[in-house]
């Protein structure tokens, strides 16, 4: 039996599988902390209300989170980074990196 130098850790990688890459559950939690932002009084704009029409499927079928964050991933950044939350931005950098 062959064991990993550093006992049972295993290093994600898209490009080899999806196993133990929660994808669905980040982008989620991508969408939570986008709706706590959107429900502070004055950081909400034409956009964001687009992307609401569009989450609930206003513009066609409705997607699920993953879909959504990944066709938005520069506003998302953007708008983390307007307000300075670097922890969603860490969020959003690993599902970047691991989903999309």
């Amino acid at each position: 039996m062959s064991h990993s130098p550093c006992g049972d850790c295993r290093k994600t990688d898209r490009y080899v599988s999806f196993a133990g890459i929660d994808c669905a559950g980040n982008a989620r939690r991508i969408i939570e902390i986008i709706d706590t932002h959107l429900a502070v009084p004055g950081r909400r704009d034409r956009f964001w209300d687009y992307f609401d029409r569009k989450r609930q499927g206003g513009s066609g079928p409705r997607p699920d989170d993953l879909f959504l964050v990944h066709s938005h991933l520069n506003q998302i950044r953007e708008y983390f980074e307007a307000w300075a939350d670097e922890a969603a931005i860490v969020l959003l950098d690993r599902v970047e990196e691991e989903c999309c």
